[in-house]
């Protein structure tokens, strides 16, 4: 396929530069661009091709690398890598000599921080927050993370530390199993439009002003307003738990729609403190197989790009993970105290097979690995054997 918009893609600003029509466009050639590269070299495909238009969006409506975007892992972002100078290596993503499957900085000064591990973006970008506001300087932090990684111990301490701090930080949740909330439509889309807007923000804060000046009654009738639109709001979205927490929340929104995305960032670039924009994205968009297997695809080594099948090599012996799995189900059946606690991942430890043979004996904690440790022990404490 010849990408008429991507060749010409050199970095964020080139993207920055096209129109939403175009930007559209653009999208389709990343996405066909990503799964050629990928079918040969394997990757994480699945989280990225649902990011692709959020990743337009921030280049778009921000300026990096002089705005810092903190990517969670790197299992989303290979759009931001083709996107900042990376296309041409691309196909040597995780090969010897080539690109890191990661966010990498001495890779590239697009690439903000370092990890090997979900749940780090909100806490790496609060610090580079701080460190911006102590040396008086002036920058836009964003954090873009996933659903499931939200629910990480680091995520959430991190989260509850901005909202105290009021740090200026905007956090980009993509959620692309719809676990927070199925809450998204036409309504929220315009609810979320006038609450990001300038005026409406301004106005709010204007007519709180006067009110709370009203002598006996100004206090008590700006805290039934407040109320009023937090029920509003808790109708229409699933944010009622960060604004407690002390952020701004912004969505459910279409992590699809483009102009969307940008209209809406664009209002809330204007807000100081600690936001959070909440968009629902499809895992796998736009290649069929990934669609129907987002599971396979989240990691995946060489496949067939026409029908998505997996191309194996010859295969010497059984893998690691397999003996595991099949010699953990038959001391299962012989002994009712073992369990099985997996941190989100039951195919990458292969034990889907114990799962359905013993649901009451198996424990799917998310990526939360902290708590399956102690989880583990306090099931040895009554007795049992947890694996």
């Amino acid at each position: 396929m010849t990408y008429k918009y991507l060749n010409v893609i050199k970095s964020p600003k080139d993207a920055a530069k096209l129109d939403i029509q175009t930007l559209d466009k653009l999208a389709f050639e990343i996405r066909d661009f990503m799964v050629e590269a990928v079918s040969e070299t394997g990757g994480h495909l699945a989280s990225s091709l649902g990011a692709v238009e959020i990743t337009l969006a921030l280049f778009k409506v921000f300026n990096p690398p002089a705005d810092k975007i903190v990517w969670d892992v790197g299992h989303q972002a290979y759009a931001h890598k083709i996107l900042t100078g990376r296309k041409s290596q691309f196909k040597t993503l995780r090969k010897q000599g080539g690109i890191s499957g990661f966010l990498k900085p001495s890779e590239s000064k697009y690439d903000v921080f370092a990890a090997g591990h979900t749940s780090t973006s909100i806490s790496s970008a609060m610090g580079i927050a701080k460190a911006r506001d102590m040396a008086k300087q002036n920058f836009n932090v964003i954090a873009v993370i996933g659903d499931a990684s939200l629910a990480n111990g680091m995520s959430l301490e991190a989260i509850n530390n901005i909202g105290h701090d009021k740090t200026d930080i905007l956090i980009v949740v993509i959620d692309n199993e719809m676990s927070i909330s199925p809450t998204v439509g036409a309504m929220s889309n315009y609810l979320n439009k006038i609450i990001s807007g300038k005026f409406y923000t301004d106005f709010k804060t204007s007519t709180k002003k006067i009110i709370e000046s009203i002598p006996k009654i100004g206090t008590p009738a700006a805290s039934l307003i407040k109320h009023l639109e937090e029920g509003v709001r808790g109708v229409l979205s699933p944010g009622m738990i960060f604004e407690e927490l002390g952020l701004n929340y912004f969505g459910p929104i279409d992590g699809h729609d483009i102009g969307l995305l940008v209209e809406t960032l664009s209002n809330i670039k204007k807000i100081k403190g600690p936001k959070l924009l909440h968009i629902i994205t499809q895992k796998g968009k736009g290649y069929g197989p990934a669609e129907k297997n987002p599971t396979l695809f989240h990691g995946i080594g060489k496949f067939n790009k026409i029908t998505g099948e997996v191309i194996s090599g010859p295969q010497k012996s059984l893998p690691y993970c397999c003996v595991f799995s099949e010699y953990l189900v038959k001391l299962a059946e012989k002994n009712r105290t073992i369990t099985a606690i997996v941190a989100a991942m039951i195919e990458g430890t292969n034990l889907s097979a114990f799962m359905k043979k013993f649901p009451e004996r198996f424990f799917d904690v998310g990526i939360a690995e902290e708590h399956a440790v102690t989880f583990a022990a306090g099931q040895a404490q009554g007795g049992f054997r947890p694996v």
